[in-house]
């Protein structure tokens, strides 16, 4: 694994520190009046979702981890875990349903998610950064009222709630940002 310096850290990058894997969050430069300069990065770790403030001068030395990605389709869920299959390979992964948080209702059957690994252990999933939703329950359309900034609260198939423009009606699909979990477009 290649070593970088401190201050070569950057959000998204995935190092070794403190015998765990952490990700980067957050990474703000700092030169304070007195003494040498310093990263401070926030990282999450990869196993069990603890954060970290750390900081990291020009000098320090971390190693840097390269994840491998590869894409699988979800199956099922069963009992609080996920299961996904390899679709070159067949052969099932299971991960915690937690490691997706409120953005779980998101993930569909038969669904391609990349899994992140390292080595042969399963971290983390990553969802489309799109899906299409279809909208359940929302406020009627108004006639003549335009999408200048305002917006209505929406129910979609799969639970969620979201802001949508209000010339979105009931039982319209749409394009909804998983990471944002918030509208795109019309589907």
């Amino acid at each position: 694994m290649p070593k970088i310096n401190g201050n070569e850290i950057r959000p998204g990058i995935t190092v070794e520190h403190d015998g765990g894997l952490w990700a980067a969050v957050k990474v703000s430069h700092v030169k304070p009046g007195k003494g040498g300069a310093f990263a401070q990065v926030e990282l999450k770790n990869l196993r069990d979702g603890r954060k970290l403030n750390e900081r990291f001068r020009s000098e320090d030395k971390v190693e840097q981890v390269r994840l491998e990605t590869k894409d699988q389709q979800f199956l099922y869920e069963t009992d609080g875990m996920l299961v996904f299959m390899d679709s070159e390979t067949f052969e099932q992964t299971e991960l915690p349903a937690d490691l997706l948080g409120d953005r779980r209702p998101f993930l569909q059957d038969g669904m391609t998610a990349s899994i992140e690994y390292y080595g042969e252990e399963a971290l983390s999933v990553q969802l489309p950064q799109k899906v299409i939703c279809k909208v359940v329950d929302t406020e009627p359309v108004q006639k003549g009222q335009t999408a200048a900034n305002s917006y209505k609260p929406a129910i979609l198939d799969n639970g969620v709630r979201i802001m949508v423009p209000p010339f979105v009606g009931p039982g319209e699909d749409i394009v909804v940002h998983t990471e944002l979990m918030e509208y795109s477009e019309r589907a």
